[in-house]
Parts: C-alpha cells; sequence; structure tokens
C-alpha cells in the first residue's frame, strides 16, 4: 500500500529569513497542493514550550486544512493527550470528523518532555495513569457513552460520523502502548519498526478480543527534499536540515525510542545517517516503489519557501507521474 505523506512541524532555526505568517499560509496551500496531487496524508505534530516556534495548536490547523481540501486525509501525530482537557478534545475531534467527513485522524500519544507537562498544570510522574484515565474519557465520548465528570453526565452531540477506531490510534514505543491500544481497540501506531512491538500488540488484541487489530509501523521513513542537483541542494538547506535533528536530539529521553531521532553531529554525519536525504526524482521514484511510502517535509528547520516549492514542485512533474 502506497503511503505518500506531506508534514509539517513549523519548527524553524534562527536563520530561518520568513515570518511564521508567511510560513503557515504556505502550509495552507501546501495541504491544498496536496488535495490536487498524489499525496495521501497531510501529518501534523504538537509540541509546546519551544524556542522555535514548533506547532502547538495543530487541530486549529488541521480544521484550516480540512476546510481547504476534499480528499486527502489529515492526521496529527502525536496528539498529547495528557496536556488536554479529554472531554474538551472529544468536541473538537467530533467537529473535525463531521466536516472532514472522515478524512481526520489522530495518534495519541504520552509526549516525553517533563516542561510540557509542567506548562499545563499536569504532573508529570503520574503521566501513564493521567493519559489512560483521560483516554478512557475520550474514547467513551467518541464513541457516544454518556460521560460523568465533574459532577454532570453529558454525551457528546453532534457526535462523530466515524467510528472511533477510524479516528484514534495509540502511538508509543513500549509494551504498555502497545497493550493500551489493545485494550482499547484501536490501532497501534509504533514510532518505529519493531516486530516485538507488533507481537506484543497483537497478542493483546486476542487477549481483548479486538478482532480488527493493525499495527501501523513507521517504515523507516526519512525527511526528504527532492532535487535536481542534491549536493547543491545540501548546500543550501544543509544548516536547516541540521538544526531540525539538533533541536530533536536535545529532547532526547531514556525512554524514547523513534526513528526520527538523528544522532549526527554535523551535516556530513546526516547525509551519512540517511534520516534526512535529498534525492534526484529519479531517486525518490525508486524509494516509492521499493518501500511505498515517501515522507515529504518541505519547511523542515526553516527552509526557505522557494526551495520548499521547488521539491514539491518536482515531486509534481517527475515523480507522481510515474504512480
Amino acid at each position: 500500500m502506497r503511503n505518500i505523506v506531506l508534514r509539517f512541524d513549523m519548527r524553524s532555526s534562527p536563520q530561518c529569513k520568513e515570518t511564521a505568517a508567511e510560513r503557515y499560509r504556505a502550509a495552507l496551500e501546501m495541504a491544498a497542493w496536496a488535495d490536487r496531487n498524489t499525496v495521501d496524508v497531510v501529518g501534523l505534530s504538537e509540541h509546546h514550550d519551544t524556542t522555535d516556534g514548533f506547532l502547538s495548536a495543530p487541530l486549529q490547523l488541521a480544521g484550516m486544512m480540512v476546510a481547504l481540501t476534499n480528499r486527502i486525509r489529515i492526521s496529527v501525530s502525536a496528539l498529547l493527550v495528557p496536556l488536554h482537557d479529554p472531554l474538551r478534545l472529544a468536541e473538537d475531534i467530533a467537529l473535525l470528523d463531521i466536516i472532514a467527513a472522515g478524512r481526520f485522524s489522530a495518534t495519541c500519544g504520552l509526549g516525553y518532555r517533563e516542561t510540557e507537562y509542567a506548562c499545563f498544570g499536569v504532573e508529570w510522574t503520574r503521566r501513564g495513569e493521567v493519559f489512560d484515565s483521560k483516554l478512557d474519557i475520550l474514547v467513551r465520548a467518541l464513541r457516544g457513552e454518556v460521560i460523568h465528570c465533574n459532577g454532570i453526565s453529558t454525551r457528546l452531540n453532534p457526535p462523530p460520523v466515524s467510528p472511533v477506531h477510524l479516528l484514534l490510534n495509540i502511538g508509543g514505543n513500549s509494551k504498555p502502548a502497545a497493550r493500551r491500544a489493545a485494550r482499547l481497540g484501536l490501532f497501534f501506531c509504533p514510532a518505529l519498526d519493531d516486530p516485538g512491538l507488533e507481537e506484543t500488540y497483537l497478542a493483546a488484541c486476542r487477549e481483548y478480543g479486538f478482532k480488527y487489530g493493525f499495527c501501523i509501523s513507521p517504515r523507516a521513513p526519512a525527511t526528504t527534499f527532492i532535487s535536481e542537483d542534491p549536493q547543491r541542494c545540501w548546500k543550501s538547506i544543509g544548516e536547516y536540515l541540521m538544526y531540525d535533528a539538533t533541536a530533536y536530539g536535545a529532547w532526547r529521553h531514556p525512554s524514547r525510542r523513534a526513528y526520527a531521532e538523528s544522532f549526527a553531529s554535523n551535516i556530513e554525519e546526516l547525509k551519512c545517517e540517511g534520516k534526512y536525504r535529498v534525492l534526484t526524482p529519479e531517486q525518490a521514484l525508486q524509494s516509492v516503489l521499493e518501500s511505498g511510502s515517501l515522507h515529504l517535509a518541505p519547511l523542515t528547520g526553516g527552509v526557505p519557501l522557494d526551495i520548499a516549492w521547488r521539491s514539491l514542485q518536482l515531486f509534481e512533474d517527475a515523480v507522481q507521474i510515474h504512480l
């Protein structure tokens, strides 16, 4: 199954010349471009308390993208459930689902940055317990059940149009995360390709009687740009990609395992590592044919808008016509 993703986290390095407003408008235009082409999913991320403008309001941006598109799926991965009021979250997701007619989904995540929990007054040492409690309310609300909270009983109205297992996935990189997904009757989206996690999830699905269990593995994605001259392109955008890799690396946590985490200390090491890459159109096509996936992230780290658009245009003109 083919999976071509257009991903945004809106992080920008200090070298970025454009304003946040210019880049957010570009992200909306790029989502509309993706809808007209053969991109399958627009992926958005969530983080808080950053110094580089990382996307902190993914549901709002998802709603804007839904309004501008007709075909493409909009996905938030990961949605940091412990930082939100679960009933308010259910209301927002239900409305998104109604307007998107089933084109919206979210991967629910625990998060791995203590500062984010502090920002929202959520106890870091109880994060697993908080996650389970809020997930339970979120899932039951989206299933149309009566929710009892703060001394009242309530039910979502209007409810979502999609069943909850098509609206929500569970992310993570641990066996408890895999079992959590099975217990709630949701698909599992691990942050890395780990056959052991998939086995744990499927075994738990049998234990909990979830017949439709499905593990959505990342399949070793790489942040990809397309250029007719990759070496020249690396010279233009290498510092932005290096900033992105270093910024993620600064969030390293003992319990965090994710394919996207880079250990490169300079641009040459980043090139060799393969988690960020610049491909010719021919190489990009071959990558799709071999792996079934391609992850385009045109605004990574503050990459200039003209280079970002040139990469997407090459995908349109020289890659997708062969798919």
